[in-house]
């Protein structure tokens, strides 16, 4: 069965983790571009802030106070939507857990905390939004990471949840395409993006927390949510940078490895000691509304690599790949040049 789906604008959309970074950009810019939102997250100051903020601007949003690790939360943030709107459209799951450190040094409590959040949340809210769906037509929109495909060292439990959610998705897919259900399922899978993702992580070790380049703004991710709540897509990168390590590390991963040990285990220790532990979101809710991190470097507003993937045609595709191709040599010599630095 054909997929069809609706303007942005004629969509009631429901978004997790709307709160900060990628949640907050996709909630700000749906509204902007005329839907009615469905805002979930832990803290109630935040939420409540940002429905006002949207419809004082003349958007329309309510907003449901939901941990996604409880089932129930989820089950009531579908209610709230059935009650306020008659339903939903598109069901975008954002809400995660952060967690930096050597998988000896994280706490075993903290990794399952994590695992609630970005993966039974996750498949709670999928499995809520396909129920809702099968009758109705949509989409189902998870966001996932480049370490869907490519683990990482130092953001080890992190990186193996997003591999739950990507073999979740993947497997979801299959089971409404084989039923015949109108519903698009989507895996988004992010580079680094400039979001307050460091400074909200449980941070193990002895250093301060930081996201390796090239990094992106969060309105790069929030754009190929809603293409994708538009037009059905199976699963997109955000930024050269994330689908360059997945292809490395499927056809190098040799190669990929020397890379994550020597470039991107530095890259993720800040010149800073770190902050307290306790203060994280792993704990507890943030109260405030941040899209942005603390990244002092370049950050990309754009993304030229994921504008051609999105595109059907074969010149589009073939750029992207040539794009790719020539990052991915850079990748190596950087590598090799900073592999007798070691690790800090």
């Amino acid at each position: 069965m054909s997929v069809d789906l609706k303007d942005v604008e004629d969509q009631v959309i429901v978004v997790t983790g709307a709160s900060s970074g990628i949640g907050l950009s996709t909630a700000r810019m749906a509204a902007e571009r005329g839907a009615q939102l469905v805002l979930a997250a832990r803290s109630e100051d935040a939420l409540e802030e940002l429905t006002g903020e949207i419809t004082e601007a003349g958007g329309d949003a309510v907003y449901v106070v939901a941990d996604v690790s409880d089932q129930d939360d989820v089950r009531t943030i579908a209610e709230v939507a059935e009650e306020t709107y008659g339903g939903f459209d598109t069901w975008v799951n954002v809400a995660g857990a952060f967690i930096y450190g050597k998988l000896e040094d994280t706490p075993i409590e903290d990794m399952r905390r994590q695992f609630d959040t970005n993966v039974w949340g996750l498949l709670y809210g999928s499995l809520e939004a396909a129920d809702h769906l099968k009758e109705r037509g949509g989409a189902i929109i998870n966001v996932g990471s480049v370490v869907s495909d490519q683990a990482m060292p130092l953001q080890g439990s992190y990186s193996a949840s997003k591999h739950a959610v990507k073999g979740f998705t993947d497997s979801l897919r299959m089971e409404l395409e084989e039923e015949g259900a109108p519903v698009s399922v989507t895996l988004v899978k992010p580079s680094a993006i400039d979001t307050p993702y460091p400074q909200h992580a449980k941070n193990y070790m002895d250093r301060g927390a930081r996201l390796p380049p090239p990094q992106y703004a969060p309105e790069t991710v929030a754009r190929t949510i809603l293409h994708a709540a538009e037009h059905p897509e199976r699963e997109v990168f955000v930024g050269w940078g994330g689908k360059s390590m997945a292809v490395l590390g499927h056809y190098a991963s040799s190669l990929m490895d020397t890379l994550m040990e020597t470039v991107f285990y530095r890259f993720q220790r800040a010149d800073r000691e770190p902050g307290p532990l306790e203060d994280n979101s792993l704990d507890e809710p943030g109260g405030e509304l941040e899209e942005r991190g603390d990244y002092d470097g370049h950050v990309s507003e754009t993304s030229v690599y994921t504008r051609l993937s999105l595109r059907t045609t074969p010149a589009g595709k073939v750029v992207a790949g040539l794009g790719v191709a020539i990052l991915l040599v850079y990748a190596y010599v950087r590598a090799m040049g900073d592999r007798g630095e070691g690790t800090e």
